[in-house]
């Protein structure tokens, strides 16, 4: 794989990430103020199943299966060949319908710079600010437990 591959999958694993943690509402809004709105097929409509989650003994042993959890994906193709893949976590077929519409338009060049700055960008920064305050509100409650040597 050239290093060129390698850079284009890792920025679209981010926007797919990011878009995949969006709420739905916000998805909505910026599909809203999108024009001209590009014509796509599905290639796979959306549809609901079931991904099974691993885990691993101590973070970084043995694998094990945890659990399933309920996904929804869907495939699309835009007039131009793109393909956009969406996989959300949970039930709404509309939110992996915007993942996989906004994946594809991000493989766009026209579409790519806008749609990072008006859309990908601000919400990663939710996002972090999202996360910061959890972790603020999580190492509130940190209890320091320590063992005291009795001398003797």
């Amino acid at each position: 794989m050239r290093n060129e591959d390698c850079e284009v999958n890792k920025e679209r694993r981010f926007w797919l990430s990011v878009l995949a943690r969006a709420h739905l509402r916000s998805l909505e809004a910026q599909w809203a103020t999108l024009e001209p709105k590009p014509e796509c097929r599905y290639l796979r409509t959306p549809e609901v199943g079931m991904a099974m989650v691993r885990g691993r003994i101590s973070g970084s042993g043995r694998p094990f299966n945890l659990g399933e959890v309920t996904v929804t994906r869907c495939t699309v193709q835009l007039n131009d060949g793109q393909i956009g893949c969406g996989f959300i976590q949970g039930r709404s077929k509309r939110h992996a319908e915007l993942v996989a519409k906004f994946d594809a338009l991000l493989q766009v060049i026209d579409y790519q710079k806008e749609l990072m700055e008006k859309l990908i960008q601000p919400m990663h920064r939710v996002w972090q600010a999202q996360q910061a305050r959890h972790k603020a509100e999580v190492s509130a409650t940190k209890v320091d437990f320590f063992t005291l040597l009795r001398g003797e």
